[in-house]
């Protein structure tokens, strides 16, 4: 082989080695976890450099992008160019196309596939490699990277782009990664999937119902209110006018102990006013109201303006934090093990959470906020001590009664799911 021959084959593999760089490291920008790169740059310092550098070019993504796709054709027709002269001056009249095969079959492997496989692999470790040298090519390309940003503007507003807001479903992925990545712990994870769960959450969900509800009337005499929040152990109390429909105020204990040292002052003096939501009000705007009014309680009304119940700070922040106990609290465990595989459940449980105790998919039933609702539903009428109905591979009995609802069953859990079957095994 000649000497010129020997040249071009040496800038057709040059060629090759920038193509592969350039499609390379395309594919670790654009796969690259910013979070990890940020961890990276926290567990050593010495690269905290170059990740920052990393981040920055991945910030203007465009250009980025812009300045790799210029400089991978540009190696593409330099190599095409040689390859071009090299096969016809051996090959003659069949080197063009023979050209033409070849390279294109050895670019597409050598400079496309493989590169991008491997970048991909560990886009984090070549994004950081390939920063500094694509920071001098960004800066060289500038003037032709305005021209493409001011083209893609151009044809974003031809061409509407859609919604680029993440879902639901990429935040819990990305939540997930995190934790396999080892940069978050269980309880991060679970505080951060709680959080996002957090705004769709409505007053329906968390909702003291009317029947659990205790409120005061306003003619109620000193003895009898001290006497409820002895009973209760609760720091506020709902007051209402003639029925529970129409509550005027809520009344807090501190405010009440004061109000017997000052003898000119009345019951509806240190009464606040209420703070009325709906039950399809998102928590999280429930949570903006209550610190605006500096309430700690709001009133869930029904579709007829009557109460169909309350909700509480504590009920908004334990959705994300887990139960709240204090001294005075006697701590409630809803879900019991019995032995083997029966479990005591409270029916004043949330459904979701005996759905995600069984490990069942939510999506089977989540229209019923607590289990005795859901009992109901299987049930098919007002539960009774030894009502038995199966769903999936659980068989759920009614265990304690009261005021036609369900305060506790037992749940049997088999190895094999089942459709579900009410079946009423006590009297008629």
């Amino acid at each position: 082989m000649d000497i010129e021959s020997l040249v071009n084959l040496m800038i057709i593999i040059a060629m090759f080695f920038c193509g592969a760089y350039f499609s390379a490291t395309e594919t670790a920008f654009s796969s690259l976890n910013k979070i990890r790169i940020k961890s990276i740059a926290e567990r050593n310092p010495r690269k905290a450099g170059r990740a920052a550098l990393v981040l920055r070019l991945h910030e203007d993504f465009d250009k980025l992008l812009s300045t790799l796709i210029i400089l991978n054709n540009l190696a593409t027709l330099v190599a095409a160019g040689v390859s071009a002269l090299l096969f016809v001056r051996h090959f003659g009249e069949i080197g063009l196309p023979l050209s033409t095969v070849v390279l294109t079959v050895t670019l597409v492997f050598f400079a496309d596939i493989t590169p991008k496989s491997l970048a991909k692999e560990s886009p984090e470790k070549f994004a950081m490699f390939s920063a500094p040298l694509l920071f001098v090519f960004v800066k060289i390309f500038t003037p032709v990277n305005f021209l493409f940003i001011k083209w893609k503007s151009v044809l974003g507003k031809i061409f509407k782009s859609s919604d680029k807001r993440m879902t639901e479903e990429e935040l819990y992925s990305v939540v997930e990664e995190a934790q396999n990545d080892g940069l978050l712990n269980a309880e991060s994870k679970q505080l951060l999937e709680k959080a996002i769960e957090f705004k769709e959450l409505k007053a329906e969900d968390i909702i003291t119902p009317r029947i659990d509800l205790v409120a005061i009337s306003e003619n109620s005499n000193e003895e009898e209110i001290l006497q409820a929040f002895l009973e209760t152990g609760y720091s506020r109390l709902p007051v209402y006018r003639n029925s529970i429909d129409h509550i005027t105020g809520v009344i807090h204990l501190f405010d009440f102990f004061r109000h017997h040292k000052k003898m000119d002052t009345t019951i509806a003096d240190i009464t606040s006013s209420p703070v009325f939501v709906a039950p399809s009000a998102k928590i999280n705007d429930i949570f903006k109201l209550l610190q605006k009014n500096a309430c700690h309680l709001a009133i869930v009304t029904d579709e007829y303006g009557g109460t169909a119940g309350i909700v509480t700070m504590e009920d908004i922040l334990e959705k994300l934090v887990g139960d709240i106990w204090d001294e005075s609290d006697d701590i409630v465990v809803e879900f019991t093990p019995l032995g083997g595989n029966k479990y005591r459940v409270l029916c004043s449980a949330y459904v979701s959470d005996l759905f995600n105790y069984f490990g069942l998919s939510e999506n089977n039933d989540t229209k019923f906020i607590s289990v005795n609702g859901w009992i109901l539903n299987n049930l098919g009428k007002v539960p009774e001590e030894g009502d038995t109905f199966t769903f999936e591979n659980l068989t759920v009995t009614v265990g304690k009664t009261k005021n036609r609802r369900a305060l506790e069953c037992f749940i049997t859990v088999s190895q094999e799911k089942q459709e579900s079957r009410p079946e009423r095994t006590g009297q008629p």
